[in-house]
């Protein structure tokens, strides 16, 4: 499934992938490589509001437990779990980037296989 990014997130995520940086490991990098290579771009003032950008507030439904959980995508140097800002580069942060209101995703994450609904793209 393509994935939607403006093209700032664009050029900010392929400036990372790039430069290889340190602080990011290189399995985390082909991943968003990966991403990248088959994403949808949007002028910025052509994206609507439906799809999961960096630094947007969204809602997700975690199906098995039934919570909602509020969140914001950031760079890694931005992530605060206390304020529920997680990292792009993340397991959750790979499987929801530019993902699109209404969609039903699995993501793999450390304590197993999680599934969600995204239920508001931009709060």
């Amino acid at each position: 499934m393509k994935r939607i990014f403006t093209k700032d997130d664009f050029k900010t995520l392929k400036s990372i992938t790039s430069s290889h940086q340190s602080n990011i490991n290189l399995k985390e990098l082909n991943s968003m490589n990966a991403i990248l290579a088959t994403a949808q771009i949007l002028e910025q003032e052509k994206a609507s509001e439906k799809f999961i950008k960096l630094n947007a507030k969204f809602e997700v439904l975690d199906e098995a437990s039934n919570n909602t959980l509020k969140l914001m995508l950031t760079l890694p140097h931005q992530t605060n779990i206390k304020e529920n800002k997680i990292s792009v580069f993340s397991p959750l942060g790979f499987a929801l980037i530019g993902q699109i209101e209404g969609n039903l995703l699995e993501c793999k994450l450390p304590n197993g296989i999680k599934k969600l609904k995204v239920l508001n793209a931009a709060i």
